[in-house]
């Protein structure tokens, strides 16, 4: 199975519907709060995104080689 990495702002309601989505369609993934995390792993989260995307986004969901920024409940 493709492994899905989602990281979210805590207080970001489109964050919290992205992870409710995902959970309710049974979607396993590796999930993230970028705001709780410690400053050298934010970076580190922050360069990732910068490099696959060129901009950084919440949520933010890697899909194998896809990247989505927002939410989109159709995919």
């Amino acid at each position: 199975m493709t492994k899905v990495s989602m990281y979210n702002i805590s207080t970001c309601p489109i964050s919290r519907k992205t992870k409710e989505v995902s959970r309710s369609r049974g979607i396993p993934f590796d999930f993230v709060v970028y705001d709780l995390a410690i400053g050298s792993e934010q970076n580190k989260i922050a360069a990732g995104m910068m490099r696959g995307t060129g901009s950084i986004g919440f949520p933010f969901v890697r899909i194998g080689d896809v990247i989505i920024i927002g939410f989109n409940q159709e995919i």
